[in-house]
């Protein structure tokens, strides 16, 4: 007796189709599952018996060889618990499960279907290759229901599965889960910081370029206060940007099974004790790290001098290419990273490094140490530079009420409208995206703003990078003053965001 069940496999964020065959024969009694199956799949034949068992039915006295094809790649996880046991089923000709369908799922000693990681993109690659049905864990319809023109079944256990093939208590279709019914989180707001408004003023620009920050200032001044109210200020996802954001969640286990599609961008803030494994992904079977599960949304990086250096080198290369390459002996994985980075320091051990009041206790050697474990490549990359100056007592205790974070966002969303028009019909999403290729076409400048480029170009000594990242911030400024043409009024306020590496780095 032969019968093959369609399932889907993962590795990293790459789902790829298996067909789980059995073939049912006489001779000796046993259990043989092949095609690079690893240790989780193997220990599935015991879950398998005894889910079998608490169906009532009796596993097979005969030789039994699961083979999960294509056989020269490598199968993990316990995903393919499910499949196997129905293709026994089928085989048994108990059940004839449909050739347009997918099963996925992991079974319990007692029958039950537990929910996996990675259904959002196995659905994905399921209806890509032409299947219109899937049975998967009743934890994970939701997840699999985000997949417009997919018929997802919810099997809470191996027994309502067996009825529901039967046609004694047929399982309900799960409704399509929309971006619209995703509740959407309360976030903290801009106005409960007082004063540093020359600091919001940057973290806008930044929120309407998409632009990379660095903020440095004493302790208590605000920056992480700051930095944490701006997913407020941030543009909503687009329903393609949800679905890729979910994707990366749905393989790291981070989805809420009642409201699996993320809908709002990702805050991602790691502890400066974080391995580079952790920040970048990594494991024998490469799971994404902070870098990618901030993709779409924003990374916070507070103490950066705290970091462990070397931590820190791994993201130049992914704030560049927009993605985390990760290979294995297995195999090569690739995660999207696209995010903005923020980040807060101190200018020295003591915090205390040019403060107006009070004096620092850190000797020349020990402060330039420590913003030296920022090194100068990495310090390239930061579009803006951002000082966080002490609030004083005034500022704290006027009264006056601050501007929300509602406000400065229609601010944001009106530069960002202006870069969608601009940017209709390419891949870039918004300026800090702009490719080199590009720049002179998106970012005209008058003959003044030339000459002051070119005048702070010679006299800072930049880099080719600083340049390019220069001119973007200069171009979202023009945008939230509603201007089509760069003027040295734009060029001027983008300069003074590249200046404070030379206050404190002495660069």
């Amino acid at each position: 007796m032969f019968a093959a069940v369609n399932s889907m496999g993962l590795f990293g964020l790459n789902a790829f189709p298996v067909d789980v065959e059995i073939a049912v024969s006489k001779g000796m009694p046993r259990f043989e599952i092949v095609g690079l199956a690893d240790t989780a799949v193997q220990e599935s034949r015991e879950r398998i018996k005894s889910a079998l068992y608490a169906c009532g039915i009796l596993f097979p006295t005969h030789s039994c060889v699961v083979n999960l094809a294509p056989a020269d790649t490598r199968k993990n996880g316990s995903m393919h618990d499910l499949p196997i046991l129905m293709a026994i089923l089928s085989a048994l000709g108990r059940v004839e499960v449909p050739r347009d369908a997918a099963v996925i799922g992991e079974v319990s000693l007692n029958g039950d279907v537990r929910r996996v990681n990675g259904v959002l993109p196995m659905t994905l690659m399921a209806k890509q290759r032409g299947l219109t049905t899937m049975y998967v864990p009743m934890e994970n319809a939701k997840e699999a229901a985000v997949v417009e023109g997919m018929t997802v079944y919810g099997v809470p256990s191996a027994a309502a599965l067996l009825a529901h093939f039967e046609g004694d208590a047929p399982l309900t279709p799960m409704g399509h889960v929309g971006l619209s019914e995703v509740p959407q989180p309360v976030v903290p707001d801009f106005s409960d910081v007082h004063g540093q408004n020359a600091a919001k003023y940057a973290l806008e620009l930044a929120a309407a370029g998409g632009h990379n920050a660095l903020l440095i200032g004493p302790p208590g001044s605000g920056k992480s206060m700051l930095a944490k109210r701006m997913p407020g200020i941030l543009p909503p996802l687009s329903f393609e940007e949800s679905i890729e954001t979910t994707n990366i969640h749905s393989v790291a286990g981070l989805l809420d099974a009642e409201h699996p599609l993320v809908a709002v961008r990702p805050f991602r803030s790691p502890h400066h004790t974080i391995s580079g494994a952790g920040l970048a992904g990594g494991g024998t079977i490469p799971h994404p790290g902070e870098i990618s599960l901030a993709h779409n949304g924003l990374l916070f990086l507070d103490e950066l001098a705290e970091f462990d250096r070397r931590t820190l080198e791994i993201l130049r290369q992914p704030l560049e290419d927009r993605e985390v390459t990760i290979s294995r002996t297995a195999g090569t994985v690739r995660y999207p990273c696209s995010i903005m980075l923020i980040t807060a320091m101190n200018p020295c051990p003591c915090g205390y490094l040019g403060h107006p009041t009070r004096p620092c206790s850190c000797n020349q050697r020990s402060a330039a140490a420590y913003l030296n474990r920022v090194s100068g490549p990495l310090l390239d990359r930061f579009d803006l530079h951002i000082e966080a100056a002490p609030v004083s007592f005034s500022e704290l205790s006027d009264g006056k009420p601050e501007e929300t974070s509602a406000e400065i966002r229609k601010r944001v969303m009106a530069a960002r409208a202006i870069q969608n028009e601009r940017f209709k019909g390419t891949k870039i999403t918004c300026n800090a995206r702009i490719t080199p290729d590009r720049l002179a076409v998106f970012c005209p400048m008058t003959d003044r703003a030339k000459q002051r480029l070119k005048s702070v170009f010679e006299k800072l000594g930049l880099s080719a990078r600083a340049y390019d990242r220069l001119l973007k911030v200069a171009r979202t400024s023009a945008d939230l003053r509603g201007a089509e043409v760069i003027t040295e009024a734009h060029i001027a306020e983008a300069v003074q965001y590249r200046t404070l590496d030379r206050k404190y780095w002495k660069q």
